[in-house]
């Protein structure tokens, strides 16, 4: 998909190898992507499983894929947007280190792709309010986003 949603940013990430291993920086604070810290968190999703939709009214989400591989898909449900009804797709991941940085307005979700889970670290602008939420779902096979995860039964849920 070629669409783009405007304040879609992303970043290529660089890994670093050498005989001990590997290191590969994901946001730094002089990053042009970067806007404020909120917090630091990783979930994981198994293959085929979908983890989908939601946006936040007032955070930046920044993301990547650190382990495994996962279909990360955006919609932008702005209606002021100049690219409102627009959806992203990427593939994230060890064969594509890319950092997505999402704002607010925009949903979106992931797939874990592949034989193993998927270790997806994110890094949004403000950190979790327990009390208060900025989180808005809808289920990954809604008829209000014309996208399709190619759910299977039992799957459905994100």
């Amino acid at each position: 998909m070629e669409n783009r949603i405007e304040g879609v940013v992303t970043k290529s990430l660089r890994v670093i190898p050498d005989e001990r291993g590997w290191l590969m920086e994901i946001l730094r604070c002089d990053d042009d992507i970067f806007q404020e810290f909120g917090q630091v968190y990783m979930t994981t999703a198994y293959p085929g499983v979908v983890k989908a939709w939601h946006y936040h009214k007032k955070q930046t989400d920044n993301f990547t894929c650190v382990h495994g591989m996962m279909k990360v898909a955006l919609y932008d449900a702005r209606k002021d947007s100049p690219t409102y009804g627009n959806i992203m797709e990427f593939f994230v991941g060890e064969k594509n280190p890319v950092l997505i940085s999402v704002p607010p307005g925009v949903y979106h979700g992931f797939k874990g792709i592949g034989k193993e889970t998927a270790y997806f670290v994110s890094i949004p602008t403000l950190p979790f309010n327990y009390n208060e939420p900025d989180e808005y779902r809808l289920p990954p096979d809604t008829d209000e986003i014309p996208y399709d995860w190619g759910l299977m039964p039992g799957l459905k849920h994100g």
